[in-house]
This record gives C-alpha cells, structure tokens and sequence, in this order.
C-alpha cells in the first residue's frame, strides 16, 4: 500500500503525541509565511516547537490571498504578533520566468499549462518588501504587529532580513 510507512511512523509518533488538548493558538506569537520546499524546517530554523506558531506554505513563500487571510486570523484570533515572510535561496519559482514555469509544468504534466498563474518571482527583495507591505498595510491587521522579510539560505541555514 503506497501511504503504509507514513501510517507506521504516524503511530510511532502518536506514541509521545503531547499536544493533546493544545488550544492552537500560536505559544510564541509567531506566523511565517514560507516556501513549501522540502529543504525548509520552518520552526527548527527559528528554534520553536510545534505549537509555537502558525506555519503557512505556498510555492515561493507569497503572501497570496489565501496566505492573507491566514495571517488575519493568526493576528486576530491565535496571539500572533509577528510575522516572518520567508523566502529561499535556489528556489524553483525565482528560478525562471512565468512562461518558462509554465512550459515545463506543462510537459511535466503532458498538457497545456499556459492557463496556470504560477506565480514566479523575479526579484525576491522586491517581493518580499511588496509582501511586507500587503500585510503591514491590510485593514485587519494592527499596526502593532511586527513584519518582516527574510531570505533563507538553504546551503548555510542563515536567515537575513531584507524587508
């Protein structure tokens, strides 16, 4: 069965499962919008735990709209304070433009993806201070929570802000 090892383990991991009755709300006051890349171990890197802060993923680490809305309710409803927007060295989407993410999703897939929004990024400073400024500047979110832009190395595991 292709999911049996990941069923294993969940049950090893249920074994010392402790966050039973953990009402969700972020313990450290921290979201982070990041990339989905695998390389990428969201509270490791900032030395939390699971139930530390809310944890939001997308390819290229974006504050979409969806991504927005998360954020929205991490500062309204789950004590988040800050907000670590998170992109990445030698990622996929800051790898070529829109057409050329497309063309090879599209031969991946063996159909026309010329449809899709990919999303590609071609400055990721730029994008990530547009990004800080999507949340700093939304009506939802007070003006005390603190934003920021960083970009992670995933060859050294060094964060540095840039927005």
């Amino acid at each position: 069965m292709p999911f049996d090892d990941l069923l294993t383990a969940n049950r090893e991991f249920a074994e010392s499962f402790d966050l039973a009755g953990f009402d969700g709300v972020a313990r450290a006051g921290v979201a982070m919008v990041t990339c989905m890349d695998s390389r990428i171990d969201p509270l490791a890197m900032i030395g939390l735990s699971p139930g530390d802060a809310k944890i939001l993923r997308n390819p290229g680490g974006r504050v979409t709209d969806q991504a927005l809305v998360a954020v929205v309710l991490g500062v309204s409803l789950l004590q988040v304070e800050r907000v670590l927007v998170v992109q990445h060295t030698r990622c996929a989407m800051a790898s070529a433009p829109e057409e050329e993410l497309r063309r090879r999703v599209g031969e991946a897939a063996g159909t026309d993806a010329s449809w899709m929004t990919l999303g590609a990024i071609t400055d990721q400073e730029a994008t990530l201070r547009t990004d800080v400024h999507r949340v700093e500047s939304h009506p939802l979110v007070p003006a005390g929570v603190e934003v920021g832009g960083f970009l992670y190395d995933v060859d050294t595991g060094l964060l540095e802000q840039v927005a």
